[in-house]
């Protein structure tokens, strides 16, 4: 699943996750949602790597459209959706925890790219 020659840091550009999809890196990419406003991390090893603008700084989205046509337009297929703002409901007494990026990713909805 990792590629040696690609040494992807806690951001990473589309440009470079581009680069490393073509040259073979398989992630796993997880779209997590935060009422309604999206970002989108890379599993890849034992590392995570978020997309970002060119001066390192988190990218954001207002749907999944963009991140659909940007993710399908490198080669990525699917991912997983997520929701970073659901651990319980203190409305009706529900008590929760924070979840952890295995258990998001697995109570997560799978969602395609192309």
């Amino acid at each position: 699943m990792s590629i040696p020659a690609y040494q992807l840091g806690d951001h990473v550009t589309l440009k470079q996750i581009a680069n490393a999809v073509a040259h073979g890196l398989t992630p796993i990419v997880e779209v997590e949602s935060m009422d309604g406003i999206y970002t989108v991390r890379f599993h890849h090893a034992n590392d995570v790597s978020e997309l970002s603008d060119s001066q390192g700084r988190t990218r954001t989205f207002l749907g999944t459209g963009e991140i659909r046509d940007l993710l399908g337009g490198i080669g990525l297929t699917h991912g997983v959706l997520t929701w970073g703002d659901q651990c319980g409901d203190e409305m009706i007494g529900v008590p929760g925890h924070a979840l952890s990026p295995d258990e998001l990713l697995a109570s997560g909805t799978r969602i395609a790219f192309r």
